[in-house]
């Protein structure tokens, strides 16, 4: 089991780090499509007009923690017709 747990971690990992990736790259040409604007470098700069490091700090989290939970859950799935039972993680208690 040590050894699908390992598995697990780094299928996890990698499978949610590619998704934030992808998404925040799709986020960063929708931002500029939308607002003709590169997105803001740092949101807390002072330079940042106060809507516009608001605006990016709400849709480039949903967006990114969406598609990393999406990931995860798409290769848990993988994960269990694999190897047919759930990632350890995400076992229950008592099972």
């Amino acid at each position: 089991m040590a050894s699908g747990s390992k598995f697990w971690t780094v299928f996890s990992l990698g499978s949610a780090l590619g998704a934030a990736a992808l998404a925040k790259k799709s986020l960063n040409t929708t931002w500029k499509a939308a607002t003709g604007k590169n997105p803001p470098e740092n949101p807390a700069d002072p330079d940042v007009d106060l809507w516009e490091a608001v605006a990016w700090a709400a849709v480039s989290g949903l967006a990114v923690g969406l598609a990393r939970m999406l990931a995860q859950r798409r290769a848990a799935n993988y994960y269990t017709r694999s190897t047919g039972h759930l990632p350890p993680d995400l076992q229950k208690d008592g099972k």
